[in-house]
C-alpha cells in the first residue's frame, strides 16, 4: 500500500482554484501509484479565523460545491482526503472528506476545534480502501490521545492527520517540537502510521487576521515504530509518499500500548478525575 500527502496553499474564497489544485494532486498520485493521498485542513475553502469569512465560503456535503468535487475527481485512481468548512444545517464543522472514484465513503469533523464558531465533532469512523482500514482526525485532535486510539480501537492501520499551521514566529520553535513529540506518541502506542499532512504559506496568510505567522509546511509519515520515513520540504508546496506495511501487529500487547493501558487503567483513572475540584 502507497500512501502520501500533497502539501499545498490554499487561497481564502478561490473554492475553483483550490479544486484544480486537488486535481493536479491527485494527477501526480496516479503518476506515482498512490493508493491514498491526502489534502490539509479545510483546502477547498481556506479556514478564516473569522466566523463570517468561514461561513461565506462553506458548503454542505450535498451541496453544488460538493457534487463538483465529486464529479472533478472521479476519474482518478486514489482516494482521498480533503478539508473544508462544513455546513450542517444552520453549525458549521470543520470537516475532511474522504472520497474515491467520485463518491463520498464519509466524513470526519475536527472534535478538537478551537475556533468558537465551528462545532465539535464526536464520530470517529474509520474507512477501507484496498483491504486497508484507515481513519481521519484533525490538527489539533492528534495531540489528544483518544481520538487516535478510538480509530485504532476499530482496526486503523492509518491515521491521517490534515493539518493548517500558521504559527507566530515567537512560539515556532515550540511548536516544531511538540507536534512531532505527539505525533510520534500516537503512531508508538497504537503501532499506525501517522501521517501529519500540513499546509504551507507562500505568503501572508489573508485568511488569518489575529496575528502575522508563518506556514512553514513539515508535512511527514511516521512509521508504527516511531521513525520518520519520510518529510516534505519546507516552505514550499511538495508531494511525498511512502510504502507502508499494512500486516504489522503489536507482538507485545497485542492490542496495541494505548488500547492495552485504558483496559487496565481506563476505570481507575475515571475514580481520580472524579475526586479532583472542578
Amino acid at each position: 500500500m502507497r500512501i502520501g500527502h500533497c502539501q499545498l496553499d490554499s487561497q481564502l474564497g478561490d473554492f475553483n482554484g483550490n479544486l484544480q489544485k486537488v486535481v493536479k494532486g491527485l494527477e501526480r498520485a496516479d503518476q506515482d501509484r498512490v493508493d491514498i493521498v491526502c489534502f490539509p485542513e479545510c483546502f477547498l475553502t481556506g479556514y478564516p479565523d473569522v466566523a463570517d469569512k468561514a461561513r461565506k465560503g462553506a458548503f454542505a456535503v450535498d451541496s453544488p460545491q460538493m457534487m463538483q468535487v465529486l464529479d472533478q475527481t472521479s476519474r482518478f485512481e486514489a482516494a482521498f482526503i480533503v478539508g473544508f468548512n462544513e455546513l450542517r444545517g444552520n453549525d458549521l464543522y470543520n470537516t475532511a472528506a474522504v472520497i474515491h472514484k467520485g463518491h463520498l465513503l464519509g466524513k470526519y469533523s475536527k472534535c478538537s476545534a478551537y475556533m468558537k464558531f465551528h462545532k465539535q465533532g464526536r464520530e470517529f469512523p474509520v474507512f477501507e480502501h484496498k483491504g486497508l482500514t484507515f481513519g481521519v482526525v484533525i490538527c489539533s485532535d492528534g495531540g489528544y490521545i483518544e481520538p487516535t486510539r478510538l480509530l485504532a480501537l476499530q482496526g486503523a492501520k492509518v491515521v491521517f492527520a490534515p493539518h493548517f499551521n500558521y504559527i507566530g514566529k515567537d512560539g515556532l520553535i515550540g511548536h516544531f517540537m511538540h507536534v512531532r513529540a505527539d505525533h510520534t506518541a500516537r503512531a508508538v502506542e497504537n503501532m499506525v502510521y501517522f501521517v501529519r499532512g500540513n499546509n504551507v504559506s507562500m505568503g501572508k496568510e489573508e485568511c488569518i487576521t489575529g496575528y502575522d505567522g508563518v506556514g512553514y509546511g513539515d508535512s511527514y509519515i511516521i512509521d508504527p515504530w516511531g521513525e520518520i520515513v519520510v518529510r516534505s520540504r519546507r516552505h514550499r508546496e511538495d508531494f511525498i509518499f511512502t510504502d507502508i506495511d499494512t500486516t504489522v501487529v503489536d507482538r507485545g500487547w497485542g492490542v496495541g500500548r494505548s488500547l492495552w493501558s485504558a483496559r487496565e487503567f481506563g476505570e481507575r483513572l475515571m475514580e481520580i478525575s472524579k475526586k479532583r475540584p472542578g
